[in-house]
């Protein structure tokens, strides 16, 4: 049994991880664990370097928590000016890679409302009526009318972290 711990509990994150490592390692038992870890960053991250070190505190977080996991995964949503996106850290024992998320507009609405302190998700449920929508479709479900979900996007993010985890040209550079 393969297993995989994800820096999570979000339901949208622990599909994608779950999604991409079928996709991934398609042979393999997979076991995926979703566990409550702290980013150690703003609730809503405004910028790049802050997505990225909620990823890294998170993954890191993750590995202390659950040291004999096969790979670990984290993933950490943000907003860089009017751009919202997420930030994908896989690691192995052995090796580790990273990933960013295709990237979506938000409206300058939203952008203000986040500038003065609001998070994403609690902004996006309000406007939209949908409980809690950052565990279900996400911002990215509601301003594609559904032909994107949060979940279908970082799954893609998710895949380019993890195949250099399994691609010969990768592996055998870091034996």
């Amino acid at each position: 049994m393969y297993h995989v711990v994800v820096a999570t509990r979000n339901p949208a994150k622990i599909l994608a991880v779950t999604e991409a490592c079928k996709a991934v390692f398609h042979d393999k038992l997979i076991d995926v664990e979703g566990i409550d870890v702290a980013s150690g960053v703003s609730a809503q991250p405004l910028t790049d370097r802050e997505t990225w070190q909620g990823a890294d505190n998170r993954l890191s977080a993750a590995k202390q928590a659950y040291p004999n996991a096969m790979l670990w995964v984290s993933i950490e949503a943000g907003i860089e000016k009017n751009q919202a996106f997420a930030w994908i850290i896989a690691e192995s024992p052995t090796q580790r890679s990273e990933s960013r998320s295709a990237s979506f507009m938000l409206p300058d609405s939203l952008v203000t409302a986040l500038q003065e302190g609001a998070e994403l998700g609690p902004l996006m449920s309000t406007l939209t009526g949908i409980d809690n929508i950052k565990h279900k479709g996400g911002a990215i479900g509601a301003i594609t009318s559904g032909l994107l979900t949060r979940s279908s996007v970082y799954q893609q993010a998710i895949i380019l972290a993890l195949s250099p985890l399994v691609h010969p040209f990768y592996v055998e550079a870091a034996q």
